[in-house]
């Protein structure tokens, strides 16, 4: 524990005192208790705005630090701050780190790990594709950190969980205001041995709009690289992969079809430079990862684990080559969900495409 990190705490429940402010503060005074006692016009020679002292000032009269920091502690809330050595280092190399990041849960954030991001209007091919890359992922011992928002993240959380493996959930509010209200019981599913809930933001801090960009640049921070599946074109999932480009991580995106507006922004990103990736092992080789369960995808394992649905499409195709509206007409399966399963089946090495819609076995 830093000395006097109850103050530290303290500073950092004050609105407009974010990472470069704070950093400031602590450059010049060295000891977060000098900081917290400091007089409004030394905070002001260090360019704090006058309406940012003021707030600081008046939280002075009601808030004790120490008291502040126990009811955190007596809350199931843990912290680590930038000044402590097992910050995790990856962060710490980005611009402007989170002072605090207060956590419920137990992981390593050292640990290789990978970002898995994408719509929340999720479809069957983007709900395909996030599972087998998720799983494949935690097979090869990456850590998966995402949003916790609706859609593809929530589908990487719990592929994570399925697979036994450990994810990291990043939020845009406090700890102790869970959103969205959906993934409470997600939440207590990862804090109990599948990884940990993490925030820069105070406890009670509501779930603002303006605070998902900058809860975005920790899910990349956190990162290696990060791996966008079904974005649009205004899709939160752009900044983060933004982020990253300027953190300096790798990005990778999932083609989708043309005509799907929840493809557009992945589009985009592969016109702009990101990787485009039709399997985890192009994931492994683009970041120098060797995958350490020697995993390869292979159709012996993997068929061991195939859906009803999925056994009669292999079924349907025997020893031809079939067009999918042919396997859908066959199996009165919807036309959607039969391309979806195509492309898991293709991904686990089990089918191929020939073209024109043309499927066989592989």
């Amino acid at each position: 524990m830093i000395q006097n990190e109850s103050y530290l705490l303290a500073l950092h429940s004050i609105d407009g005192l974010g990472p470069i402010r704070l950093k400031t503060i602590l450059q010049h005074f060295q000891d977060p208790k000098l900081a917290w006692e400091a007089n409004g016009e030394e905070l002001l020679k260090l360019g704090i705005y006058k309406n940012i002292v003021k707030l600081l000032t008046e939280t002075r009269k009601k808030l004790e630090p120490e008291t502040y920091t126990k009811k955190i502690a007596e809350s199931g809330i843990k912290w680590i701050t930038v000044l402590d050595k097992n910050y995790p280092k990856l962060l710490a190399q980005i611009y402007d780190p989170p002072t605090v990041l207060y956590y419920k849960g137990k992981i390593d954030l050292n640990e290789k790990t990978i970002g898995v991001v994408g719509t929340r209007k999720i479809t069957d091919y983007g709900k395909v594709v996030t599972e087998q890359f998720t799983k494949e992922l935690v097979q090869a011992g990456f850590i998966i950190v995402s949003g916790l928002a609706l859609g593809v993240d929530t589908q990487a959380h719990l592929t994570t969980i399925s697979e036994n493996g450990q994810t990291i959930a990043v939020l845009g509010g406090g700890l102790n205001n869970i959103f969205p209200s959906e993934n409470k019981g997600l939440v207590a599913k990862i804090t109990r041995g599948f990884g940990a809930v993490i925030s820069e933001f105070p406890p009670d801090s509501p779930p603002l709009p303006g605070n998902f960009p900058a809860r975005n640049r920790i899910i990349s921070g956190l990162s290696l690289g990060v791996l966008v599946i079904e974005a649009a074109e205004n899709s939160g999932s752009l900044i983060t992969a933004r982020l990253a480009l300027e953190q300096g991580r790798e990005v990778f995106a999932v083609p989708g079809s043309i005509a799907s507006k929840l493809s557009k922004g992945s589009s985009r990103l592969i016109k702009n430079g990101a990787t485009a990736v039709f399997c985890a092992d192009e994931v492994l080789e683009e970041l120098g990862v060797s995958n350490q369960s020697n995993y390869s995808g292979g159709s012996n394992l993997i068929s061991q684990g195939l859906s009803e649905k999925e056994k009669k499409i292999l079924e349907c195709l025997g020893e031809e080559e079939i067009h999918i509206d042919e396997i859908s007409r066959r199996l009165n399966f919807d036309l959607q969900k039969v391309s979806a399963l195509l492309l898991k089946l293709e991904i686990s090495g089990l089918v191929q495409s020939t073209g024109a819609g043309i499927y066989c076995k592989k």
